[in-house]
């Protein structure tokens, strides 16, 4: 158990859960923000546009067969979903852009020459001589 405890810590604790645990917390803030965008801005416009319907009200009845209560399938809600994943997909993918414009490229160090290409430079400068 101990041992088990040792190994958690070093995981829980390397920069990288670290990072992701705030990219989880700051994800969820931002999923919050575009959700409102979505329901509280873009939905009404829709609506406007439809001739004042309410998209998030917008359901197909399904007669049950069984005798029972109707069914509700509530397409408008899943459109605002779909819109709000669509949304965050983009916001996300710009994002991502813009930090790798601003990452410089990393420079790339020349290979150490192996003992075969040393051995060839050799013989070819004791040439030239």
């Amino acid at each position: 158990m101990k041992n088990f405890m040792k190994e958690f810590k070093e995981f829980a604790f390397k920069g990288n859960v670290m990072d992701m645990a705030v990219g989880v917390i700051i994800g969820g803030a931002f999923s919050t923000i575009i959700k409102s965008l979505v329901e509280n801005i873009l939905m009404p416009l829709l609506s406007i546009v439809l001739g004042h319907v309410n998209v998030a009200d917008l359901k197909i009845t399904v007669p049950n067969i069984t005798g029972g209560a109707n069914i509700d399938l509530a397409i408008g809600l899943f459109l605002q979903n779909v819109i709000n994943f669509i949304f965050i997909a983009l916001c996300v993918f710009i994002l991502v852009k813009a930090v790798n414009r601003t990452r410089k490229p990393e420079e790339k160090k020349p290979a150490e020459p192996t003992k075969t290409e040393v051995l060839l430079t050799e013989i070819r400068d004791a040439l030239k001589k």
